[in-house]
């Protein structure tokens, strides 16, 4: 389903002059008006949508393409676009915003979450572009997710209706941490059924992401198994570290510190980047304030430790032109 829009920027181009001579005899000439229109992407706009971002952004659209890819797979809940929106004209795509609609499952109750990933609207067609996003993010029930905002980007996030519910980074190191004597957690891989128990759809939140490329696995006590992901992160391009992508709470990381931190040593993972709001207590490490804050729009503000099914997640991050090595790994 698509939406035209009733006006075109200054400057489109018309099909001539308004009359021409026929036969002697000034004839009215009917002018075709340019069609400016928005819709759901399908499979087909993948390539052209992934190129438009490639060249606003300036990354290798390979990543973006990869991306959306990866969507045609994830289990979109029905009645949501699979892969987002564009804005056409005259079937050439002009703008885009790629949505990754997810039900979330925390205890017995679910929610819908969006995570708005990449927008972008060529120059001539920014007049459009608030209302062009307006309309994508127009469901009231759903929790949209903006976890990669630039800062000059962040204001129009505000006027968007975003509110911040992270604002900065804990950067831990686990592998210093001694584990109490009243804790005691074995890591198993996350492929495998625990024998305790556990929830199901953890377990599949964990196959997901293993196949992702994430770093997926159980931290099991005599009284159940904790579920972790992981993904690679490398901070200042030199730091070897991972980002925390999901947990149950921030409070298990911290309880189950040393074992985590001991075997993401052995992958030559040393540290652990964490959304928080300040220092976490009982973990070492240093909190750093304005570093990659998370946004929220919708009815329920999102916790702390899941990321799971964004696009982080999903494919990793991004670097810059022409590198055959695109993904931050």
């Amino acid at each position: 389903m698509s939406e035209s829009f009733s006006n075109l920027p200054d400057g489109t181009p018309s099909n001539g002059d308004a009359a021409i001579v026929h036969a002697g005899v000034l004839e009215p000439k009917i002018i075709q008006r340019p069609q400016l229109c928005s819709r759901e992407i399908t499979e087909n706009d993948l390539p052209s949508v992934a190129n438009l971002l490639g060249k606003g952004f300036g990354y290798d659209s390979r990543f973006y393409l990869d991306v959306l890819t990866r969507l045609i797979k994830h289990p979109t809940p029905m009645g949501f676009p699979k892969y987002g929106y564009l804005m056409e004209h005259d079937g050439v795509v002009i703008g885009t915003i790629l949505l990754i609609f997810t039900k979330v499952q925390s205890g017995d109750s679910s929610t819908i979450r969006c995570h708005v990933t990449s927008w972008y609207v060529q120059a001539a067609y920014r007049a459009y572009a608030a209302l062009f996003f307006l309309k994508a993010l127009r469901h009231k029930d759903v929790v949209y997710l903006n976890i990669s905002a630039l800062p000059d980007a962040q204001p129009i996030l505000k006027i968007q209706g975003f509110l911040k519910y992270s604002n900065g980074q804990f950067f831990a190191v686990p592998a210093l941490h001694l584990l109490p004597e009243n804790v005691h957690g074995k890591i198993i891989r996350g492929t495998s059924v625990p024998d305790v128990p556990f929830k199901a759809y953890e377990r599949d939140l964990l196959l997901d992401h293993a196949e992702y490329g994430c770093i997926s696995f159980w931290c099991a006590t005599p009284e159940q198994a904790y579920p972790f992901v992981f993904r690679t992160h490398v901070t200042k391009n030199v730091l070897p570290g991972v980002q925390l992508i999901y947990c149950r709470e921030v409070g298990d990381f911290v309880k189950f510190a040393r074992p985590i931190g001991s075997f993401l040593a052995r992958l030559g993972k040393f540290i652990v980047r964490i959304d928080a709001n300040g220092p976490i207590p009982g973990l070492k490490g240093r909190y750093f304030d304005a570093v990659s804050p998370r946004w929220y729009k919708g009815p329920v503000q999102p916790r702390l430790g899941d990321l799971a099914y964004t696009q982080f997640a999903m494919c990793g991050g991004r670097r810059g032109n022409s590198s055959n090595n695109y993904f931050q790994a």
